[in-house]
């Protein structure tokens, strides 16, 4: 696990059902942390009915999220404390939207799950948590996410009760341990009230553990959502070519360096076609610099004259990475319409976008129960699955858990050029 990095803001999400109480939680966080602005403070002022802020204002901005009383986008928003910045993705409970939370949860270091101790049953043995929560924490599974905090909202409504509280860590930790989830933090709160959120709540005596403010504070934070691969993986996202007024001959290749990092004089090598040459000049965001890392932005010189285009990658001479054009992978399906292999698809991975045909699904997950369906041989939308694709052109990807940048992917339907699935390659 990556070292605290206190200079590096934390991405995280909220995710869980609709009505939870996710853009709630956002709004006291941030009223009770005082990172409110004067026109953000008036804004609670006017929506406050009875003395109760309606903090969810803060975050659902458009217009149909505010008539439903649901999230439907992604909102981000930015805050800090003395200790840290945070980036907060506030993201769909609805089943619908389920593709936006998989795109704010795709570059999270943590996710906030929400669970509503209210909606539950506790005459069932054991306790059964809504579908959405398992579907919820079966992508993040999936996303490979390194950190849960599981909020149990709304405990007020149940007069802080300790045993309920303990019911639903039960319920999850046997849902946890199912999935393969690790690093599981439970916090007992009422978003409404403020219990937890910042300060510690005086009305859960029986909780000894921290607010979610200090668990936030306390998650450390690497440079991606896992441990990058050292190798050099530079997707080309532009070729520049001189403007006539300086170098005739000048020709960079700009990205963003997805792993390891490069020097001047590196050897490397160019996918798919395979060809080789070293490292000529590395010009940053300030000119001309003599190393890059992972994260960084550049433009790179080589010492041949290679066509290179966009969608091609330079990599490490030595990078064991190979070119596929079989992939195994899991899919979040996103379209109303299902997944059909007579149909044409688009493969977007990294910069490049080549054709791909779904050869077989090999497996689907009920979210109700966690096991395959085995009588299902089609993704339905918000279905996960595992399943077999062949492209028309090799790409150079490394699997999910290797690298998250080099290993994630989107499905567009050649037609009607709409996302309809996000992957992430097993194999």
């Amino acid at each position: 696990m990556p070292n605290l990095n206190q200079h590096a803001p934390l991405r995280f999400i909220t995710a869980g059902s609709v009505d939870d109480g996710k853009s709630t939680l956002i709004g006291r966080l941030l009223y009770d942390s005082k990172a409110l602005l004067g026109d953000q403070l008036q804004q609670i002022e006017a929506t406050s009915a009875n003395g109760n802020p309606d903090f969810s204002a803060l975050t659902d901005g458009l217009e149909a999220e505010r008539e439903q009383g649901i999230t439907i986008d992604v909102a981000y928003r930015y805050f800090s404390t003395a200790r840290r910045k945070y980036i907060i993705a506030d993201t769909p409970g609805h089943e619908q939207y389920t593709r936006n939370m998989v795109t704010g949860a795709s570059t999270a270091h943590a996710a906030v799950l929400l669970l509503d101790a209210a909606q539950l049953d506790y005459s069932q043995t054991p306790l059964q948590l809504l579908p959405q929560t398992k579907r919820h924490s079966a992508i993040l599974h999936h996303l490979r996410c390194p950190h849960i905090i599981v909020a149990i909202n709304k405990m007020d409504l149940l007069d802080y009760d300790e045993d309920k509280y303990r019911a639903i860590t039960a319920a999850y930790d046997a849902l946890a341990q199912q999935l393969g989830l690790a690093n599981v933090h439970y916090i007992p709160v009422s978003a409404l009230n403020g219990d937890n959120i910042v300060h510690a709540s005086q009305h859960t005596p029986w909780y000894t553990g921290g607010s979610l403010l200090a668990t936030l504070e306390a998650l450390p934070v690497g440079e991606s959502v896992s441990d990058a691969p050292a190798a050099f993986h530079f997707p080309v996202q532009n070729v520049l070519r001189a403007d006539g007024s300086k170098q005739d001959d000048f020709r960079g290749y700009q990205g963003r360096i997805e792993a390891g990092s490069v020097r001047v004089g590196d050897r490397i090598r160019v996918e798919p076609a395979g060809q080789k040459s070293s490292v000529r000049e590395i010009i940053g965001l300030n000119g001309s610099v003599a190393t890059a890392g992972v994260g960084e932005n550049i433009t790179l010189r080589l010492a041949d004259d290679i066509d290179i285009s966009r969608g091609d990658t330079l990599l490490a001479a030595t990078n064991a990475a190979e070119n596929r054009r079989e992939l195994r992978a899991t899919l979040c399906w996103f379209d109303q319409r299902p997944l059909n292999p007579a149909r044409k698809y688009l493969l977007k991975h990294t910069t490049r976008t080549v054709a791909a045909k779904i050869r077989q699904i090999e497996h689907i997950w009920d979210v109700h129960t966690l096991s395959n369906y085995a009588d299902r041989d089609t993704l339905n939308m918000n279905d996960l699955g595992e399943v077999s694709i062949v492209l028309q052109q090799p790409v150079a990807a490394s699997s999910y858990a290797e690298n998250p940048a080099t290993g994630a992917f989107i499905l567009i339907d050649d037609a009607s050029n709409q996302t309809v699935a996000a992957g992430m390659i097993v194999a």
